[in-house]
């Protein structure tokens, strides 16, 4: 195994910390170690205490390489939580050679025009994502390379993020013995992981449903075109449990996860759990139906708030595929059939694809966005090693180019 064929991707969640290691074998890539480790450290996506994250993504980092057999030296982080914003914004330029070709450095320049744009200075952009391109009066072209024209227009999504947390996000990362190769958005990194080419295209809701947040992707035309962040999450669901049983948090997680269930009527009422009691009070045995009926309420409240924002785009009605549930969350009995109840349309738990190696892992769906990640990695070394020549904004657009089918192939 070569060092520098090694891709590592870390997530940092609400619940826990992953880093998944894999290597190249032919088209696919072979996952060699995965490292897991509780986290309190962060709250709805985002670092509340520093030296508890550290010390989780150092227990993560331990596991990993010890599965592995190397040490890593850099990682590709997800990033999520309640500060991204997302905007569109359009770039021109003119074509000035003779010849009126457009290469792959006139893409970069149009990209570069779109990113050109006034944002304040507590935010920085960390995806500027090209929609579709636009050559003199012709529309709606994916590829522009090769083209004649003389005016080029990019049509780009860009994400921003609070340079503050990024900075802590760095801080940590870096503190764990890490540094960070590149900073992809959370939804951005399980859809490479579980959405299908014809699912992008055709149009779908992706819900990675994890401990602190659910993050939501629309993608449609073979792009995103939509983001957002809904501020509840699987916590959410072990804190109404924790309450309203009278339970410590550790055994409503354990009852969540053993016992849950998100629809009432799939639950035999006559199905008894056991409960600890808080504070050293007396154990007891409750009807499971009761558990549900807390679990269900909550998980109704969260995709009602999904279902609201994607009422407020464009693309309510053109989401051909349906949706595609993954994150930790996803794993619960009940949630689909409660999911398809209210968006009306249909809905599947999105598994990572593309994997050999350790295959047991790519049966959770909570380890989507690490193995996203990966993926996300291995396009970027793709890119970069057909790219010797280029700017640093083409580097940086590396994987977005080539996920869209633009630019340089191997």
């Amino acid at each position: 195994m070569k060092q520098n064929d090694i891709i590592a991707g870390l997530d940092i969640g609400s619940s826990k910390v992953r880093i998944i290691v894999a290597e190249p074998d032919g088209e696919q890539m072979k996952i060699v170690g995965i490292g897991t480790a509780p986290c309190d450290g962060v709250r709805r996506g985002i670092i509340v205490n520093l030296e508890k994250t550290i010390e989780a993504i150092g227990s993560a980092l331990h596991d990993a390489e010890s599965m592995a057999g190397v040490e890593l030296n850099s990682v590709f982080v997800a990033i999520g939580g309640d500060h991204i914003r997302s905007l569109s914004s359009r770039g021109v330029i003119g074509i000035s050679r003779a010849s009126g070709e457009i290469t792959h450095s006139d893409i970069a320049r149009a990209i570069d025009a779109a990113r050109a744009i006034a944002i304040p200075m507590d935010r920085e952009i960390i995806h500027t994502i090209p929609l579709e391109f636009t050559v003199d009066d012709q529309p709606g072209i994916k590829d522009p390379t090769g083209f004649s024209g003389v005016r080029l227009e990019v049509e780009a999504y860009i994400v921003t993020a609070s340079v503050t947390l990024v900075q802590n996000l760095y801080r940590a990362v870096k503190k764990a013995g890490l540094d960070v190769k590149q900073l992809v958005l959370t939804p951005l990194a399980s859809a490479e992981a579980v959405l299908s080419e014809d699912e992008k295209e055709l149009g779908c809701l992706l819900i990675d449903f994890g401990g602190g947040t659910n993050d939501l992707a629309v993608f449609y035309d073979g792009s995103i075109r939509h983001a957002a962040v809904i501020e509840l999450g699987g916590k959410s669901i072990t804190n109404d449990i924790a309450i309203g049983l009278r339970t410590p948090l550790e055994n409503a997680e354990a009852l969540k996860l053993q016992f849950g269930c998100a629809l009432s009527t799939l639950v035999n009422s006559e199905d008894k759990i056991p409960i600890v009691g808080v504070g050293g009070r007396a154990s007891k045995e409750i009807s499971r139906s009761v558990l549900t009926a807390i679990i269900e309420p909550r998980a109704e409240e969260i995709f009602g708030l999904a279902l609201r924002d994607l009422r407020r785009t464009h693309y309510a009605k053109t989401l051909a595929t349906g949706i595609v549930l993954t994150g930790g969350g996803a794993a619960m009995p009940g949630i689909i059939e409660l999911c398809e109840q209210i968006f009306d349309m249909p809905v599947k738990v999105g598994r990572p694809r593309g994997f050999t190696g350790l295959m047991e892992i790519t049966d959770d769906p909570g380890n989507s966005t690490g193995l996203g990640l990966i993926l996300y990695g291995m396009k970027q070394d793709q890119f970069d090693s057909t790219s010797n020549e280029g700017s640093i904004l083409e580097k940086i657009l590396g994987p977005f180019l080539r996920i869209f089918g633009i630019g340089k192939r191997p």
